[in-house]
């Protein structure tokens, strides 16, 4: 089993309850996402002025960044109730129909991994977004008989770390479509400041820039990497952090000046040298930092593609220039991804021949 990664976009259950305390109530103290955030006011604003339920609105995004925060702050700002539910949670229809039907008016339902609903489930849900109303088939074969059942108004809030797995009617109607980007280190900071002030600590400016350059540019992780910095304050008996202190605290738990941990150094060490920095495919790379292929692609790769110390090609992965360096070592010349790519270079007599051709 791999081991939980303190750069992680997830959230573990132990960390719920902290999460909960250090999330904002409202639009107003909601850091970043300034495009997102206005565009939703005025979805809200309107629909409070109309006397209605807002409409179903679709948030996407890597883990982290505030969706289901965003959730939780529609049902606020529309004084309405909040159901809580998640896409693998609903395998069968009847899950689904379960909930509809115990939904009061107004009601935000709240999809988690709204992607990883079953088909069944995705099909009854077009009806009950555009129509209010679902349709419980009753029976079997030849039988079964489709009694109607009338919902009240809801909004539903969806949430997908994929949006492209979403089925296209399904997305369709949604009536406001978010996507959240990473947060700057400036916005960062700002969060740190908010979550320092609830957890009554003491930190400089240097301290907050520190911890935020090193948090992937996701709130979640901003926040989980300033509780481990209190935790290493309060053993050392420190009363103010700083940057010094910060980075002592974040190198020990191995997260570097970057944001990479050991899963990610791992990585790139296996690709320079094992490898002479790839291509080398996901699996034999998986087996060679002990890790399952699953892991690799979806906790690893993301945030090192992104920072283009990894690529991925279709002969496999490789360790950019920048990976080398991060690294401390040497970019040697010709080393396969540092150079224009053998694999999609173009014959000068080929290309001369098709001109030619033209």
């Amino acid at each position: 089993m791999a081991e939980q990664s303190l750069v992680s976009g997830g959230e573990e259950p132990e960390e719920r309850v902290i999460e909960a305390a250090l999330r904002p109530k409202n639009l107003h103290d909601f850091v970043g996402q300034h495009r997102v955030r206005k565009q939703l006011a005025l979805v809200l604003e309107a629909s409070k002025m109309r006397g209605r339920s807002a409409d179903h609105v679709l948030m996407s995004g890597p883990p982290g960044l505030g969706k289901t925060t965003l959730a939780m702050i529609i049902a606020a700002e529309m004084n309405a109730p909040l159901r809580i539910s998640s896409g693998p949670a609903i395998q069968h229809a009847g899950d689904l129909a379960a909930i509809l039907s115990s939904l009061s008016e107004g009601e935000v339902l709240f999809l988690d991994e709204i992607h990883r609903m079953s088909r069944p489930a995705e099909e009854m849900l077009y009806m009950a977004m555009e129509d209010f109303r679902v349709d419980i088939v009753v029976g079997k074969g030849a039988g079964a008989t489709a009694i109607p059942l009338e919902l009240p108004p809801f909004t539903l809030v969806g949430a997908t770390t994929r949006a492209g797995l979403l089925p296209g009617p399904l997305r369709d109607r949604f009536g406001f479509t978010g996507h959240l980007e990473f947060y700057s280190v400036a916005e960062l900071e700002l969060v740190l400041r908010r979550s320092a002030g609830l957890l009554d600590l003491k930190v400089n400016s240097a301290g907050f820039t520190e911890i935020a350059g090193r948090s992937r540019g996701t709130p979640r992780i901003a926040n989980r990497l300033l509780r481990r910095v209190r935790d290493w304050a309060l053993v050392h008996g420190i009363d103010q952090i700083d940057a010094r202190s910060a980075s002592a605290a974040l190198d020990m738990y191995e997260v570097d000046q970057r944001g990479l941990d050991r899963l990610d150094r791992s990585v790139l060490e296996a690709l320079i040298t094992k490898f002479n920095g790839g291509p080398v495919g996901l699996s034999t790379l998986a087996i060679a930092v002990g890790e399952e292929p699953e892991t690799v692609e979806t906790v690893a790769e993301p945030f090192l593609v992104r920072e283009g110390l990894l690529g991925r090609t279709p002969r496999g992965r490789i360790a950019m220039a920048s990976a080398w360096t991060h690294l401390g070592y040497a970019v040697p010349t010709g080393v396969f991804g540092q150079e224009t790519l053998a694999l999609f270079d173009v014959d000068e007599n080929h290309a001369e021949s098709i001109d030619t051709a033209g």
